[in-house]
C-alpha cells in the first residue's frame, strides 16, 4: 500500500533524500584518499652521478654503492655515468636536481663540474656529497681519502727502495685535479728531504694507461736517465710499466702507483710494480652513499671523512688480492 503525498510533502521528503545519498557519497570517497596515503613509499631518491663507470677503479667505488642500496631499505639510488664528459654530468645532475632527488653522491669528472653542479643543487636546496673528489673552493661534504698523505706513503717507499737517491720522474693525472696536486704534493715534499734525489722529468698522462704508455715511451727516447716512475696513480704506473718492458729497461727502474686495483696487485706480483697504495674504492663508495642518505634525512654527517690508505708491497700483495674478491 503507498501512501500519496502532498505536494509541500513531496519537496520536503526529496530534500532529505537528496542530503542522504550525498553525505554518502562524501563518506564513501575520503576511504580510498586514506588508504593510499597509507601505502604510499617513504624511500627516499639519491642521485648517484659518477664520472666514469668504465675507469676501473671507480667501477669498483659504484659497486661499493650498489651493494650498500641493496642491504638499505629507506632508500633507492638514480644512476648516472658522465663517461668522462664534464658537460654531461652537469647536465645529467640538473636532470636529478629538477626530479625532485632527496640528495646528490658526486664523483666529479672534474672541479668545474664539481663546482657547477654544488652551485645549482645549492640554489634547489639539494645537499651534496663529493666523493673520491674534493672541492678546494667550495665548502661541502666530502668522502675520500686523504690525497697527500697518499703521496708521502708512496714516495717514502720508492726512496727506501733506492736507498734516499735517484733520478725521479714524476706522472701526474689531469693537472688541476685536487687529487694530483696533492699527492704530487706529497711526493715533493719527501724528495725535498733528500739532497740526493731528484726530479728529471714530470708531465701528465690523464689517469690513462695508454696516455701513461705514450709518455714513458718519450721519456725514454729523451735518453734522460730514470731511476724510478712514481704516478698519481695505477693505471698510468701499468702504461709505463708496458713502454718500459718493450723497451727492455724494466728491471733498471723502480715503478710505483696509487689505488690498489686488481691489475695494480698482478703487477706486484709479478715483480714489476715496486709498490701502491690502497684506496678503498668500496669503502669510498659506501662511506659517500651513507652520507648521502643521512643528507636526505636531514641529518648532519661529518664535513670530511678519509679513509685510510694502506702501503701494498710484494710482501702483502696477497692480503689485498683477497680484499677484491
Amino acid at each position: 500500500m503507498f501512501m500519496r503525498l502532498t505536494g509541500s510533502q513531496s519537496i520536503t521528503a526529496f530534500f532529505f533524500l537528496l542530503l542522504f545519498l550525498l553525505s554518502g557519497c562524501a563518506s564513501h570517497s575520503a576511504l580510498p584518499a586514506v588508504e593510499k596515503e597509507e601505502k604510499e613509499t617513504t624511500k627516499l631518491q639519491i642521485g648517484a652521478v659518477f664520472a666514469d663507470g668504465q675507469d676501473p677503479w671507480l667501477s669498483f667505488l659504484m659497486n661499493g654503492v650498489k651493494e650498500y642500496e641493496d642491504g638499505n631499505e629507506e632508500m633507492e639510488a638514480v644512476y648516472t655515468d658522465a663517461e668522462n664528459d664534464s658537460n654531461k654530468q652537469i647536465e645529467q645532475a640538473e636532470e636529478l636536481i629538477a626530479r625532485g632527488v632527496d640528495s646528490l653522491m658526486v664523483t666529479p669528472v672534474d672541479m668545474v663540474a664539481a663546482e657547477l653542479i654544488l652551485e645549482k643543487a645549492a640554489r634547489a636546496d639539494v645537499p651534496v656529497v663529493l666523493v673520491n673528489r674534493e672541492s678546494l673552493e667550495t665548502e661541502s661534504v666530502y668522502v675520500g681519502s686523504d690525497a697527500f698523505s697518499f703521496g708521502v706513503m708512496q714516495m717514502e717507499e720508492v726512496a727506501k727502495q733506492l736507498g734516499g737517491k735517484g733520478n725521479i720522474a714524476i706522472m701526474n693525472g689531469q693537472i688541476g685535479h685536487p687529487a694530483q696536486k696533492q699527492r704530487t704534493e706529497g711526493n715533493k715534499s719527501v724528495i725535498e728531504q733528500h739532497k740526493s734525489m731528484n726530479i728529471v722529468l714530470e708531465g701528465t698522462a690523464g689517469w690513462n694507461r695508454e696516455q701513461g704508455k705514450e709518455l714513458m715511451k718519450n721519456w725514454l727516447e729523451s735518453g734522460q736517465n730514470i731511476d724510478a716512475v712514481v704516478a698519481n696513480n695505477d693505471e698510468m704506473a701499468i702504461g709505463a710499466i708496458q713502454a718500459a718492458e718493450e723497451a727492455g729497461v724494466l728491471d733498471q727502474i723502480v715503478f710505483a702507483g696509487i689505488d690498489g686495483t686488481p691489475d695494480a696487485l698482478s703487477f706486484i706480483q709479478q715483480g714489476k710494480l715496486a709498490a701502491t697504495v690502497f684506496q678503498d674504492a668500496k669503502g669510498q663508495g659506501q662511506g659517500g652513499i651513507d652520507a648521502a642518505l643521512q643528507l636526505a634525512k636531514g641529518e648532519k654527517p661529518e664535513a670530511t671523512t678519509y679513509i685510510p690508505g694502506e702501503l701494498i708491497l710484494k710482501e702483502n700483495v696477497d692480503v689485498y688480492v683477497e680484499k677484491w674478491k
